[in-house]
């Protein structure tokens, strides 16, 4: 746990020292991909609070969700129709969920 946590704020300082940006034409793209990450993440933290954390299952989840996600923001953006949403409403939901799991974990324990 601490590693990750020291993972995280070194992820923070580097990226606020390297400013980053993006394009908007890959706007739609970045914005899927980082919640498919996300929603990767916070299921596999989930998953730890369980003791049922693999780590085959979660590095394959988060590149296929974040490969799902881009063919779907591509496909979508070739047809004319923003599929992207899609992606968005369903990785935000995961998101959500495992947050609320993770929360009433805590609150569980602290009682």
């Amino acid at each position: 746990m601490i590693l990750a946590l020291v993972g995280l704020g070194v992820g923070l300082i580097l990226g606020s020292l390297c400013p980053l940006t993006i394009p908007v034409t890959y706007s739609k793209l970045f914005s899927v991909a980082l919640l498919a990450g996300l929603d990767s993440v916070f299921g596999g933290f989930r998953s730890a609070l369980d003791d049922r954390f693999d780590n085959m299952v979660f590095m394959s989840g988060f590149f296929v969700n974040g490969l799902l996600a881009a063919f779907l923001v591509y496909a979508g953006d070739r047809l004319g129709i923003d599929l992207y949403y899609v992606a968005l409403l369903a990785f935000g939901l995961r998101i959500f969920q495992n947050l609320a799991i993770i929360r009433r974990y805590y609150l569980k324990k602290r009682r």
